[in-house]
């Protein structure tokens, strides 16, 4: 089965910046999040009676409710409140997709937990404003409530943000994320196509060789400095309970910023390999690979490293705003069929065994090469594609 991503879909994008936050501002924005976190802990509580009662608790109900409490509760009122019905609508959303998993009898691994109470120790700060509760003005973010923030422009926004989201990380810096309609930036056609095929050894193994992506290895030269951090926590762990020390605190936040770095290489090494990926073909077919079984294995501790899961995220999303085509193909037998013949194997492959040797026609191949040939196949693209000669009578995707 293959599924097609198509171009020029219509969507929205995410531009996330940096704020230079005030001592002022930053009270101002945690009172506003203990508003935003009482709505949010009181609709747990609501919608939990009305499902032992067999009330409906929609967001319309909530809403009214949220009204009633801002006219009797002189604290809530002093807060804004766009957040806080977007909370509601947060909460919403959220509870009615694991109302769809249950009715839909997923298994419990896979559906979407019911909405929890946040507490104040473990829920870190995120406040979600529509259009008219912020605006812009001579380069600094203005919130409803008189709250004015500093943002560290590293880019312009292509267009007016229609939401944004504030929110602090792990670390205590404070974030705002934009969303704005997404800007198509076509490329011109290549004439080339590519096929994909997700590994451990290597991160992504291509049908033409300059387009490999090697695994970068960025969590092991980071494990020997996170191993020290985590041991000088264990060290300086004082029993539950107590207020851990400040020896402690500086070593939890060393192993976080070590995390947050590993996660940007990652990302920044996905994103760059995707960009290239994208430039250079018109057609990509790519393993619907999803790695979560991996984690149960001997290689899972690799095959996080290698993030396989963002890598396919931002190769689909840079296909999208570039204009191309991106075909998603189901993994099963595509180790065993032949990209030449068809045929498949009637033994199973040890991963020891690094060739592939059709029993049928007897063409041998490097076995990753051989299933990168065969996503090609599978997506209805020509596999002489990808050494950049089209097959004859095919359209360029302008004439499509």
């Amino acid at each position: 089965m293959t599924r097609t991503v198509r171009t020029g879909t219509a969507g929205h994008a995410r531009y996330t910046f940096r704020l230079r936050v005030s001592s002022t501002a930053r009270t101002a924005l945690l009172a506003e999040w203990n508003r935003c976190r009482w709505v949010w802990n009181e609709c747990v509580a609501r919608s939990k009676k009305a499902y032992a009662d067999r009330e409906e608790c929609g967001p319309v109900r909530l809403s009214s409710m949220l009204t009633e409490a801002r006219s009797r509760t002189p604290w809530l009122r002093e807060g804004a409140s766009v957040p806080q019905q977007q909370t509601i609508r947060d909460f919403a959303k959220s509870r009615a997709k694991a109302l769809k998993d249950i009715k839909a009898r997923l298994p419990q691994h896979r559906r979407a937990g019911m909405p929890k109470h946040r507490r104040k120790r473990d829920a870190s700060p995120t406040m979600e404003y529509t259009r008219r509760g912020f605006r812009l003005k001579d380069g600094r973010l203005h919130l409803t409530g008189g709250i004015v923030l500093t943002v560290a422009w590293s880019r312009e926004l292509p267009a007016d943000p229609s939401s944004a989201r504030v929110y602090q990380d792990s670390l205590g810096h404070w974030y705002c994320s934009f969303v704005v309609p997404a800007q198509a930036e076509p490329l011109p056609a290549t004439g080339r196509v590519l096929g994909i095929d997700w590994g451990v050894k290597e991160t992504a193994t291509t049908t033409s060789d300059a387009h490999d992506l090697p695994h970068a290895e960025h969590g092991k030269r980071a494990a020997q400095r996170l191993a020290r951090y985590q041991r000088q926590m264990a060290r300086r762990r004082l029993p539950k309970g107590k207020a851990q020390s400040k020896g402690y605190r500086k070593a939890q936040t060393q192993a976080t910023k070590l995390h947050k770095k590993v996660a940007r290489q990652r990302q920044d090494t996905g994103r760059k390999w995707a960009k290239r990926v994208v430039r250079d073909h018109d057609a990509i077919a790519v393993e619907d690979f999803r790695p979560k079984f991996l984690a149960k294995t001997t290689m899972a501790r690799k095959a996080a490293d290698a993030a396989i899961a963002a890598t396919k995220a931002a190769l689909v999303e840079m296909s999208r705003k570039h204009g191309r085509d991106v075909h998603l193909v189901h993994p099963a037998h595509t180790t065993t069929d032949c990209a030449d013949c068809g045929s498949r194997t009637k033994h199973a492959l040890p991963l020891s065994e690094r060739t592939y040797t059709c029993t049928a026609c007897g063409i041998s191949r490097p076995r990753d090469k051989k299933s990168a040939r065969v996503m090609l196949v599978r997506a209805g693209l020509n596999p002489a594609g990808d050494e950049g000669v089209r097959p004859p009578g095919a359209l360029l995707p302008d004439a499509a």
